[in-house]
This record gives structure tokens, C-alpha cells and sequence, in this order.
């Protein structure tokens, strides 16, 4: 189980180059393949410059639940295990 929520550059997201959907995560020395994409929110236009733009993903990868944030400005990611009830974009990442 993942409890990363911080920003570290120990995620690493393979995106698909078409589409722009997460592929695979990296975290904890672990590779996980994504195989559902549940939800996206495009948060570019919501955020001042000096804060930066992000994009939430909520995925399904190994059979568990994932909210990927792509903080776009500083080309980082941040990775969150989520239960199964829990609302994958109501909570700010």
C-alpha cells in the first residue's frame, strides 16, 4: 500500500504519448501497470502561475485505487492509495 502524498521524485509516471493517460507508476520500488483510468480533472486554468497548473488522475493499477497528481509546472507527480469508498477527486491533492 502507497501512503506517498508528498511530492518526491521517487514517482514516476510513464505516460502514453497519444492520449496522455497514465500507462505505469513507480513508487516505493515498486511498478505498478495502470489498467483502468476512472477519472480526470484538468485543474490548469484553476490555479495562479506561481502556484502552477495540475492535472488529477484517479486509476486503477494492481487492483487498488490511485489519485495521481501532475503538479505540470514543476514536473513532479504525487501518488495516493484511496479505499474503495472514497471519492477519488473530491479531496485536493
Amino acid at each position: 500500500m502507497f501512503q506517498n502524498h508528498s511530492p518526491s521524485p521517487d514517482v514516476l509516471v510513464r505516460v502514453d504519448g497519444a492520449t496522455g493517460r497514465p500507462r505505469e507508476i513507480r513508487a516505493a520500488g515498486r511498478r505498478l501497470t495502470v489498467t483502468e483510468l476512472e477519472a480526470f480533472r484538468d485543474e490548469t486554468a484553476a490555479y495562479p502561475l506561481e502556484r502552477g497548473p495540475r492535472a488529477l488522475f484517479v486509476v486503477r493499477a494492481d487492483g487498488r485505487r490511485y489519485r495521481l497528481v501532475h503538479l505540470i509546472r514543476d514536473r513532479r507527480w504525487t501518488l495516493e492509495e484511496l479505499n474503495a469508498r472514497e471519492p477519488g477527486l473530491a479531496r485536493a491533492a
